[in-house]
């Protein structure tokens, strides 16, 4: 039965072909002469702000199909009109891009028309360009990605439309993840809890040739990957004057420390090693303390870890070891001994979690003094984000179960 029926199937158009009666087994004529578009060709170029239409005129004719591709082989989403006489673009050109655009037709007595069209579109005004960061490399699992916009973007409707563009994706998954607005040309990303151990991250842009405001046109990035090493956290509490070393959860190390004194306390929180300098200068003008009084220093300092911007590490104390374990002493640095120091400073890498708890300091700031990205809960953390806000929030934002900052609540 099967058989039977698709020889008959197949049997009818070659009886037709042999008869010439058939109008779908003709070449498509020429159908330049029935098709009207509304972009210019040759030195007049498209304005990619508007829409691609196509109409077709004469009595008892349609379009059957439109396909319009870029240089790149991608496709222009369209909508054709009921009665079959007019096409427009639903999806938005780029700017400065070639397109090639194929019109199907049909007359009234069904015979096939074909044009084919050539479209440019004017270049951007201005090209928005971004930058992700780190550069790329291995890192701990507190590491936030950074967007860096090539100009400041103010309206949430263009700031929507530059955060859907910029793609971040890990293997294996680090699940909820989400953008922040740092301020109108910095994004962070970060997902709702630390990014898995030994993850791949892929970070990439689809901005280029994206319509964003105005005269405005999303250029070409860099994509980036990162990986990530093992979870290594360096948990200090202040007031037992120690330091917990944990290594994908388990307790590698506990150290004796002594963190800052009253007037000089170290900031509770969530801090992301920022780099590491096997020998410093340092000085107590810098972090505001005048040269000559009685908190005044001028040290030189091996086996510093940087967690803040301002000049919080975690180093080398030789002349505070009496004090550690015991009492908080120093400048608001986390001291330890040499050999303590030396051991951290070949154990942690950029990226890795440092955490303050029980101190008398202020908190870490989220931004502008480090990655202080994790001290956010995932809601907070939420409100940042352009898409988001614009969603508004929903039951799983609010929810802060696994959120990096809940799991310090029992701690405190």
């Amino acid at each position: 039965m099967a058989i039977a029926l698709v020889t008959a199937v197949v049997a009818a158009p070659l009886a037709s072909c042999s008869g010439g009666g058939d109008p779908l087994a003709k070449a498509p004529y020429d159908a330049s002469g029935d098709v009207v578009w509304a972009a210019g060709t040759g030195t007049k170029k498209a304005d990619p702000g508007k829409p691609l239409e196509i109409t077709v005129k004469g009595d008892g004719k349609r379009i059957t199909d439109v396909t319009a591709t870029d240089g790149a082989g991608r496709f222009i989403r369209g909508r054709l009109s009921e009665d079959g006489r007019h096409w427009q673009s639903t999806s938005a050109l780029g700017a400065g891009a070639h397109y090639t655009v194929r019109v199907s037709t049909e007359d009234k007595d069904g015979r096939q028309g074909r044009k084919t069209l050539a479209l440019d579109t004017r270049a951007p005004d201005k090209l928005l360009r971004v930058t992700f960061g780190p550069e790329s490399g291995t890192y701990g699992v507190g590491q936030p990605v950074t967007a860096e916009l090539s100009a400041p973007v103010k309206d949430i409707n263009a700031r929507i439309a530059v955060e859907r563009s910029l793609h971040v994706d890990s293997a294996p998954s680090a699940g909820q993840g989400a953008w922040y607005w740092v301020d109108d040309r910095t994004l962070h990303y970060r997902p709702r809890t630390y990014w898995p151990a030994h993850a791949r991250i892929e970070v990439r842009s689809t901005l280029d040739g994206l319509h964003i405001k105005g005269g405005v046109y999303g250029g070409p990035a860099k994509p980036l990957t990162l990986r990530t090493g093992d979870r290594v956290e360096a948990l200090t509490d202040a007031e037992t004057h120690t330091m917990t070393f944990k290594r994908n959860g388990r307790v590698v190390r506990t150290i004796p420390v002594t963190t800052g004194k009253p007037g000089f306390s170290t900031r509770n929180g969530i801090k992301v090693v920022l780099g590491q300098e096997a020998n410093v200068r340092m000085r107590s003008e810098t972090v505001g303390i005048a040269s000559g009084s009685s908190d005044a220093y001028d040290l030189p300092v091996q086996w510093a870890t940087r967690v803040t911007w301002s000049g919080e590490y975690v180093h080398a104390a030789p002349w505070s070891v009496g004090s550690q374990g015991v009492a908080n002493v120093s400048h608001g640095c986390t001291g330890m001994s040499t050999d303590n120091a030396h051991w951290f400073f070949e154990n942690v890498r950029r990226g890795d979690i440092v955490v303050v708890t029980h101190s008398l300091g202020e908190e870490m700031a989220p931004f502008g003094n480090g990655f202080g990205d994790w001290n956010l809960s995932w809601a907070d953390w939420r409100k940042g984000s352009a898409a988001g806000a614009r969603a508004g929030s929903d039951p799983a934002a609010a929810d802060d179960t696994d959120d990096p900052q809940a799991r310090l609540r029992p701690v405190l």
